[in-house]
């Protein structure tokens, strides 16, 4: 009897020991990770960029499982303008408190909670971050050998960005700001 237990001991010691070794963690390399937005409106669109400031993606073995990553929300750039054309006071208005406040909100975040294998990847579902407020999306993952790709859209009206919204203001015409924007995001790790 007192084997049987030694040996139940050992089967269980030995078991959480493995599972344990498989999960891993996954540091995402910064500098060649990427975020590309984009911002439509009734009258065209704004495109830029914004980095990561860290992340890791949470591995079960060669499985994905979870992950948590910070955006430094101060390294926002609008690309399709050029400076002296605009670009300096999109990029200022961005930043205020009108759009994303990061003044008071340097950082955004996701926190993947759930994921679900695919037959192109993996369903992913997290809570997004963005100038305070937490919300849960949705949305679908492929990776690529040490890379993964993602396009998420961001209804920005549920983080308490409301400046130009059709569905909070009336009269806006041609100055509408659609509520959703797009991110293209590329992980490498």
């Amino acid at each position: 009897m007192k084997n049987i237990k030694l040996i139940l001991i050992a089967a269980v010691v030995l078991g959480a020991t493995a599972f344990t070794q498989a999960q891993t963690k996954k540091s995402i390399d910064t500098a060649t990770s990427s975020i590309k937005w984009t911002g439509k409106k009734v009258l065209g669109s704004h495109e830029g960029t914004i980095n990561f400031s860290e992340g890791y993606l949470e591995m079960d073995g060669e499985k994905l499982s979870g992950g948590i990553f910070t955006v430094d929300m101060t390294s926002m750039q609008v690309t399709d303008l050029k400076a002296g054309k605009g670009k300096e006071k999109l990029e200022g208005h961005l930043t205020s408190d009108d759009f994303f406040g990061i003044a008071s909100h340097p950082t955004a975040n996701l926190i993947i909670k759930s994921v679900k294998g695919t037959s192109k990847g993996y369903t992913a579902t997290g809570d997004l971050t963005i100038k305070g407020h937490t919300e849960t999306i949705t949305f679908d993952l492929t990776m690529d050998g040490n890379s993964m790709l993602t396009s998420l859209k961001v209804d920005r009206t549920k983080y308490g960005i409301q400046y130009g919204s059709g569905s909070f203001f009336d009269g806006l015409g041609d100055k509408t700001i659609s509520d959703n924007f797009e991110l293209d995001i590329l992980l490498k790790f």
